[in-house]
């Protein structure tokens, strides 16, 4: 079985594959990449058996004929955190006054490119005003994550979706954005309508949803949506 999935449910799936191969008895090919990513991806001709992306790629796909009506099923929503490096001086983000001040003070801010975080930065500093005055210290790693790019030292503050950010050793997760500024995404599965295992597609959204899985995803930063 294939499945194309979003890095935002990465810490999870990753927990939870082992244990349905063994159930089904077969081997799950995972394809992780931004939800951006794997939408161009499937626009190439990139298919599967399951696709796990944000709530709109995956209404999208449906649309579109791609993944099969109904079959879309919300596992989670997610928040973007603000991290630094182990042993830093965790900065001020209470409020969107303290937040706009920690950006402002680093010396160097990291996001990514593709993912929602980071397609969404440009709209957050916007919206606190210091778009110009963040442009010249930003940080896109072009390789590896946000969090890789704190511990190599890149920058002093980093923003991501928090599921993305506490894998990573090395970094603290200081605390999600202030609700006002606060980006929340829903993460989706759904069932390719060119599916070679819809059995084993539906075995895996079963595990996913499960009530035991609950607490993996709490653990992970992510909050349930099922």
């Amino acid at each position: 079985m294939k499945v194309l999935c979003t890095n935002g449910v990465k810490a999870v799936t990753v927990d939870l594959v082992p244990a349905v191969e063994r159930a089904l008895g077969a081997s799950i090919e995972v394809d992780y990449a931004s939800t951006k990513a794997l939408m161009d991806k499937i626009a190439a001709g990139a298919t599967g058996d399951l696709a796990v992306l944000s709530a709109e790629a995956v209404d999208e796909l449906i649309g579109k004929g791609v993944l099969q009506p109904g079959s879309r099923t919300d596992l989670a929503k997610s928040v973007i955190g603000v991290a630094v490096r182990s042993g830093a001086r965790d900065p001020d983000i209470a409020s969107v006054d303290a937040l706009k001040a920690a950006l402002l003070a680093a010396k160097a801010v990291v996001y990514s490119k593709t993912g929602i975080s980071g397609m969404y930065m440009p709209e957050l500093f916007a919206k606190l005003g210091v778009a110009e005055q963040i442009a010249p210290k930003a940080v896109i790693p072009t390789s590896g994550s946000v969090g890789e790019a704190l511990v190599r030292g890149d920058g002093d503050i980093g923003l991501q979706q928090v599921s993305e950010l506490l894998p990573i050793p090395g970094i603290k997760v200081v605390g999600p954005l202030p609700g006002p500024v606060q980006l929340v995404t829903v993460f989706s599965v759904g069932i390719f309508s060119s599916a070679t295992e819809p059995q084993a597609a539906r075995a895996l959204v079963a595990q996913l949803t499960a009530d035991a899985t609950r607490s993996l995803y709490t653990a992970k930063g992510l909050q349930p949506a099922f």
